[in-house]
C-alpha cells in the first residue's frame, strides 16, 4: 500500500524526513481530533484483500499510548 494524496488534503506529514514516506493528509476540525489519511492498494493486494477479506494495520506508538483506528473504504465526511 502507498499513501495518495487526495481532494481536502490541508497537511504533510513527515514531508521533509528521508526515514518516512510523506503522508497526505486532512485534519478535520472536530472534537475528535480527527485526520484522515488515504492509502492505495497494489493489484496484488487488491486481489488479496479480495480472496481473504483481511487487511492488516501496524501503528508505530514509540511507547505512548494506542490512540482509537479506523480503516474504512469511503472517505469520512463532514457530518453538518
Amino acid at each position: 500500500m502507498k499513501p495518495v494524496d487526495f481532494e481536502g488534503r490541508n497537511a504533510l506529514i513527515a514531508e521533509h524526513q528521508d526515514e518516512y514516506i510523506t503522508l497526505p493528509a486532512q485534519y478535520k476540525n472536530d472534537d475528535s481530533g480527527t485526520v484522515i489519511f488515504c492509502w492505495e492498494l497494489s493489484w496484488r493486494e487488491r486481489f488479496k484483500a479480495l480472496f481473504t477479506g483481511v487487511v492488516w494495520q501496524a501503528v508505530l506508538t514509540f511507547g505512548g499510548p494506542l490512540q482509537p483506528q479506523m480503516l474504512a473504504t469511503e472517505k469520512l465526511e463532514d457530518e453538518s
